[in-house]
């Protein structure tokens, strides 16, 4: 299993933050804003670079630069280039808490942030979001759901997960006896088997798991989990698998779902976007070609306009 993530924004060299903040200022200075210089500097940056523009336009101008974008700025455009300025691991803590804010709990998103990560990953976003919100994240989404789903996602969070690289064969084929004795092999299903390995193995070590699991039963660990499980489970238990699989393949998907149908999941269409542009972006792309058999770009074109479309595309083209 090799997956070769490709980015579409990389760090710029040579860089010059003092250079960059000096054109945002201007950009922002006066009557009217210049969006086009707004997209080509933070879209071509990478995070760490844009925090350097913030801390040298806060020494030079004294003015917050997040403040004087949100001013200048609106819409949908305003909050991709908000997203850009913030730091990964904050912008997705804002997401997980905006998820379960107020009436009901957006259960897609916090599967696809929570079961999306490295043991790691999930270590320091589960320390951000304590820290941000003075709340353990834990105990929020214990709040906010409930079954075989909240055991699941506290599993993840909780960190049982093995260190990444963790690979055992001998165990993926108990673990792949174990799962099958616990659902196709029996009346009903025993959700807890399921969960437990499929928050405890590295994603390596499920890798091995559902080659095994397929050598063992005939079916793919997919049919299993969609003959045994529905609603919110089911839609973790694959989000898992595909992840395991091919990141960008579950976030093609989830792209496309975003924009299918009547209207835009905006929210979701700016979350992957800007928080996986310098992670593997430039694999989603080519993965939703292949999948959909049109571009991501001709699709963003279509359901987006203005400078939010520009913004979009130009992270997903790296200029």
């Amino acid at each position: 299993m090799v997956y070769t993530p490709i980015p579409s924004v990389v760090p710029i060299s040579p860089f010059d933050a003092t250079a960059d903040s000096q054109i945002l200022r201007g950009a922002m200075k006066g009557f009217g804003t210049n969006e086009e210089e707004i997209i080509n500097i933070l879209t071509t940056r990478s995070n760490a670079q844009r925090q350097q523009i913030k801390s040298k336009y806060e020494a030079e101008f004294n003015r917050d630069l997040i403040d004087d974008l949100k001013s200048e700025l609106g819409g949908k455009f305003e909050d991709v280039i908000v997203g850009l300025m913030t730091p990964l691991v904050e912008y997705l803590c804002q997401h997980l808490h905006d998820a379960m804010a107020g009436m009901g709990t957006d259960e897609d998103t916090l599967t696809e942030i929570l079961c999306t990560k490295s043991n790691e990953e999930m270590h320091v976003i589960v320390k951000a979001y304590e820290s941000k919100y003075g709340r353990p994240l834990a105990e929020q989404m214990c709040s906010e759901t409930s079954g075989h789903y909240r055991r699941l996602l506290t599993l993840i969070v909780t960190g049982v997960r093995d260190a990444a690289g963790t690979v055992d064969p001998e165990k993926a084929k108990e673990a792949a006896a174990e799962l099958y004795a616990a659902g196709e092999a029996k009346l009903g299903t025993d959700e807890e088997v399921f969960n437990r390995i499929m928050a405890h193995s590295s994603f390596e070590q499920l890798h091995l798991v559902f080659e095994e699991y397929k050598q063992l039963s005939g079916q793919t660990i997919e049919q299993a989990i969609k003959h045994e499980m529905d609603d919110e489970l089911h839609d973790a238990m694959m989000a898992l698998v595909e992840c395991v699989q091919s990141p960008a393949a579950y976030f093609a998907n989830r792209l496309y779902k975003a924009m299918d149908g009547m209207g835009t999941d905006d929210t979701t269409l700016i979350r992957i976007i800007v928080s996986r542009s310098e992670i593997d972006l430039g694999t989603i792309k080519d993965e939703f070609e292949r999948s959909y058999n049109r571009t991501l770009s001709s699709a963003i074109t279509t359901e987006t306009d203005g400078d939010y479309k520009r913004a979009l595309n130009a992270l997903l083209n790296g200029a």
